[in-house]
């Protein structure tokens, strides 16, 4: 199995420390990992699922962001179309049977996620978190991995 195939393991990395956000990076994991690993006649539907979720999933985030006033709104919004844009060309091409693209559109998610959840969704969850709980979160992680 390649190195690309091997699925986005879920770490206690991705913890952010605002629940909400932390149960549906699980589920992006989740969903990222069902397309990485699922045989070739079920990545279409699984394609399928991945927009299901990411549309929820960015949804979500943009409520928060603008009910609590987020400074970083724009960019992070704009993150999430490029991700949803692709996700949306890449599926009738799967559907049409172009496996490779599908596969590569994963894999490429699975390198994207870890960059966006330490970056702008940490940004977001400090912000959250101080905004209702005049803190920063606290955020208690097993299985830790360090970078290479």
């Amino acid at each position: 199995m390649s190195e690309e195939t091997n699925g986005l393991p879920w770490t206690d990395n991705y913890l952010l420390g605002y629940t909400p956000m932390d149960d549906t990076h699980r589920e992006f994991v989740d969903v990222v990992n069902a397309m990485l690993t699922c045989a070739d006649d079920e990545l279409a539907a699984n394609v399928r699922a991945f927009i299901a979720h990411a549309e929820k999933h960015f949804a979500d985030e943009k409520a928060w962001m603008e009910a609590s006033d987020f400074p970083a709104t724009d960019c992070h919004v704009d993150d999430h179309n490029a991700v949803l844009d692709s996700a949306r060309e890449v599926e009738p091409l799967v559907a049409a049977g172009n496996i490779a693209i599908g596969r590569e559109f994963a894999t490429e998610l699975a390198r994207w996620f870890p960059g966006h959840a330490d970056y702008l969704d940490s940004a977001l969850a400090h912000w959250l978190v101080k905004k209702s709980a005049g803190g920063k979160p606290v955020v208690l992680r097993r299985k830790v991995t360090l970078p290479e």
